[in-house]
């Protein structure tokens, strides 16, 4: 398909601007997917502020954006199992496929990986993008593509609840009630953990974790999460505790929160790369730290569960922006933090 498209792009820190491109030329394993939805990530906000996270810098003017989902108007030559029409979404990495880590099935961890958004890698935040057809996952009828592109950070959270091994009749909290805290708590329901404690500073983001079903929540701004925690748990702590706020804060209350025997997740990431850490505890309570870095082979999970629990995950989008106003959402999200979850860009 030849012709020109709009791509948003990040030409320097705090500065969006629109450009004209060629339409991606397809390979022969590959789809042209026309985007429909894209939810804003808090690593598109970090890029846009800060021009970087950690050793991933843009040097060069950058197309942000990597949840998405759309509808195929092209495929390769080579692709027999999804054909134009199909709503799909993508997952964002394409992992090399020849390292150790692939071909052990842990491609999340591949070096060579090429992840939207990531620089020197453009992103989706354009009309079109062309994307390997085993990356793509058709959406089931009735699904629409605001659900689809959520697949993306939903697939964190499950991924989260993996690494925990969180089953039936387990206890747990979860530090952080962002879009990622919301699809960790969706995740946990789906495996059979009911009792989920969700903590935040946010009242908005609290109350939308009750409506998920947490069992409870702490506005960390006026409890001592960890005094709560322990009420709540008869002095045990939780068997798991997730931190998917990033916040040195939260990280150093987990060996406090976990009881005997538990398991503690780190999904987000604080801001310091070194921080105290009460590792006495930590071994004194035989619990076991573990550590999330995207996922692994759950898209197919994520969209199954959604579609047949279902889980309500477009519930957690806050607002809407139309393709022709991203800057403006980008701000949105950077000016509206107490009240925003979820952005998501309609195309």
């Amino acid at each position: 398909m030849e012709g020109k498209m709009k791509a948003a792009v990040l030409i320097e820190t705090g500065k969006v601007e629109y450009q004209e491109r060629d339409i991606p030329t397809l390979r022969d394993d590959q789809v042209l997917i026309k985007m429909m939805h894209c939810g804003i990530c808090g690593s598109d906000v970090h890029y846009y502020e800060h021009g970087r996270i950690g050793d991933f810098v843009v040097r060069e003017p950058m197309v942000l954006g990597h949840e998405g989902a759309g509808r195929i108007v092209e495929v390769g030559s080579a692709v027999t199992d999804l054909k134009a029409g199909d709503l799909v979404t993508m997952e964002p990495g394409i992992p090399c496929g020849r390292c150790h880590y692939c071909k052990t099935g842990n491609y999340n961890l591949c070096p060579d990986v090429i992840f939207f958004a990531t620089p020197p890698v453009d992103g989706i935040f354009q009309e079109y993008v062309a994307h390997p057809a085993n990356m793509c996952f058709r959406l089931p009828e009735g699904m629409d593509t605001v659900t689809g592109a959520l697949m993306e950070p939903l697939s964190v959270g499950f991924f989260a609840a993996e690494q925990g091994w969180a089953t039936v009749g387990q206890s747990a909290v979860v530090l952080g009630s962002g879009c990622i805290g919301l699809c960790t708590l969706m995740a946990l329901k789906a495996r059979g953990v009911n009792e989920v404690y969700v903590a935040d500073v946010f009242d908005i983001r609290l109350d939308k974790a009750m409506e998920l079903g947490a069992a409870g929540v702490i506005n960390a701004s006026r409890e001592d999460t960890v005094q709560r925690i322990l009420e709540l748990t008869g002095g045990e702590g939780v068997d798991l505790v997730f931190e998917t706020a990033g916040s040195r804060v939260t990280t150093q209350q987990t060996p406090k929160l976990v009881r005997r025997g538990g398991t503690i997740v780190m999904v987000g990431m604080a801001p310091d790369s070194e921080l105290v850490y009460d590792l006495g505890t930590v071994v004194a309570k035989q619990a076991t730290v573990r550590s999330v870095f995207r996922y692994r082979n759950l898209y197919p999970t994520c969209i199954d569960a959604a579609n047949r629990v279902p889980l309500p995950v477009k519930s957690i989008v806050t607002k809407y922006f139309p393709f022709d106003k991203i800057p403006e959402a980008i701000e949105y999200n950077i000016k509206n933090k107490s009240e925003t979850v979820k952005v998501v860009i309609e195309y």
